[in-house]
């Protein structure tokens, strides 16, 4: 039997201190039949982010040549997985807030067919350290996300999540400064099951958050409200598991 090909992948821009602990703990070996690859989105770092990648065990680095944004990295990095002929994409924050250790949890309801996206819940799990300020605008864009919906979220900004293939082959990033609110809204009005999966959480104890709240908010609250006047067409969700193939012409090493 053919195996499983899940790609692991992390958008990181300066973060040297933190990569290489994350992608050593990432599980290579849970299941006879999953094949597991580690490609880093390096999002123009002026720091060591791709040499401590490779040197902890990275397969693949695909270095951006100036910083785009996180949005940026996240559409480059299922770009590549679909490129790469991943069957599952799994996406996990490069700063060590997340943990790689409960990937196999990530993954199990789009093995067992019962979904097509799954988000890391942090809020249906533990959190450790996480800021007042920042628990409150969780629970805003969480909460707005619902709304726009019409299903019950928990955690529209976790930095952990797995596609199937045809998920990503679908999923459209419309900026290049996030992703979170954008991605989820995209997929579940195309048609992509979600469910997510209780994990546990601590806020990152080395480097900084890049993420600032006032361009945060500005930058968007008018991206949520693009997504939302774009016609969305349903697609035809393959509960299969094989979606289409889309070569695409960038390469990384």
């Amino acid at each position: 039997m053919k195996k499983q090909r899940v790609i692991v992948f992390l958008p990181a821009h300066n973060e040297e201190e933190a990569i290489g602990d994350v992608i050593r703990r990432i599980p290579r070996h849970f299941h006879p039949d999953v094949e597991v690859s580690v490609l880093v989105i390096d999002d123009g770092s002026t720091d060591r982010t791709a040499e401590v990648a490779k040197e902890a065990g990275a397969d693949i680095i695909c270095r951006l040549p100036e910083n785009r944004g996180l949005g940026a990295a996240v559409r480059r990095g299922l770009e590549e997985c679909v490129r790469l002929g991943a069957d599952i994409g799994v996406m996990i924050d490069a700063d060590n807030e997340y943990p790689p250790e409960q990937i196999p949890d990530l993954l199990a309801p789009i093995f067992t067919g019962e979904a097509d996206y799954t988000i890391g819940s942090r809020f249906l799990g533990t959190i450790r350290g996480m800021k007042w300020h920042r628990r409150l605008g969780n629970y805003l864009f969480t909460w707005l996300q619902s709304l726009l919906l019409g299903q019950r979220l928990y955690d529209g900004q976790s930095g952990m999540r797995a596609f199937s293939r045809h998920a990503m082959e679908e999923a459209e990033i419309i900026h290049d400064y996030n992703y979170a609110q954008v991605l989820t809204l995209n997929l579940v009005r195309k048609g992509f099951r979600l469910k997510e999966v209780p994990i546990r959480y601590q806020v990152r104890t080395t480097g900084r958050s890049f993420i600032k709240f006032t361009a945060y908010m500005t930058a968007v609250i008018p991206a949520i409200w693009k997504e939302m006047r774009r016609p969305v067409k349903k697609v035809a969700v393959d509960r299969e598991g094989h979606g289409r193939s889309q070569e695409r012409a960038r390469h990384c090493s």
